[in-house]
């Protein structure tokens, strides 16, 4: 199948020493890279020594053991190819939104690189799975394209594998309408127009992935946690530049520092 892109789109998957978005580390990241010019896709698969211990859960999931990556070259010494080889492009995966593009995120301000999501489109090939038939990758594999998935969770065989079932996702529910629980019908929301399949695995209320942030029913961002729950986010830290700071030093994902500080310099702007 031929996607229908705008811009150059970019299937990734992600290896971790475990499963915290902020402590943890990549071991493996595998990416194919389709163009919106339609060039032969590109892959680029590597392992990464994380420097610190993978752990008993990450290593029974994925294999991958420390002599693996005890000659691999570092994050560090790999963050500018992997820019590079991204560059601008859109970002897709399985359950990307919530664990992998959080993750990268992460380790890219690690190295001083400004990994920006905020003009990239992101599509979750899991969030239409989850949405129109709730299963695991292995399941969504058979259940669409009749494969069996080989060699799970190793990461280039995820990609391949999240790859076959989006195309099938495509076929399957070209011209499908949706109906939620409210009664409310969603007209052929998954279709090949990558705009809107971000606009269907995205939460859209949600500002970041590990959901600190949202907007409100007026679509201001407010807080969705602490003490300040609900409240505006730029009015509240422009006003307590002590929370400001505190949040800027803790254990926030890039994703929420980045945000609050686009929202505080936009109003200070306004205000001023």
């Amino acid at each position: 199948m031929t996607f229908n892109l705008d811009r150059d789109l970019c299937f990734f998957d992600i290896e971790a020493t475990g499963l915290n978005v902020i402590r943890d580390r990549i071991v493996q990241i595998a990416i194919i890279k389709y163009f919106k010019n339609g060039k032969a896709p590109e892959e680029l698969s590597m392992l990464i020594n994380p420097g610190i211990p993978i752990s008993e859960e990450a290593m029974q999931v994925h294999g991958i053991q420390p002599k693996d990556l005890a000659n691999k070259p570092t994050f560090q010494q790999v963050a500018q190819k992997l820019y590079d080889f991204i560059g601008n492009a859109d970002m897709a995966g399985y359950n990307s939104n919530r664990f992998d593009l959080p993750l990268l995120m992460e380790e890219f301000a690690r190295v001083g690189i400004d990994f920006d999501v905020s003009r990239r489109r992101s599509l979750d090939v899991q969030r239409i799975f989850y949405k129109m038939e709730p299963r695991t990758l292995r399941a969504a594999l058979k259940f669409y394209s009749g494969q069996e998935l080989v060699d799970a969770h190793d990461a280039l065989a995820d990609v391949r594998a999240t790859i076959a079932v989006f195309e099938g996702q495509l076929k399957r529910y070209e011209n499908v309408d949706i109906e939620d629980e409210d009664g409310n019908v969603q007209k052929n929301p998954v279709r090949n127009d990558m705009q809107a399949i971000h606009d269907f695995t995205n939460d859209l209320k949600t500002l970041d992935a590990t959901q600190r942030l949202k907007l409100n029913t007026e679509g201001v961002p407010v807080f969705n946690f602490g003490k300040y729950m609900g409240q505006p986010v730029a009015e509240v830290l422009s006003r307590d530049k002590q929370y400001y700071n505190w949040m800027l030093n803790k254990e926030f994902s890039t994703q929420v520092k980045q945000i609050i500080k686009k929202l505080v310099k936009e109003h200070e702007k306004n205000k001023g």
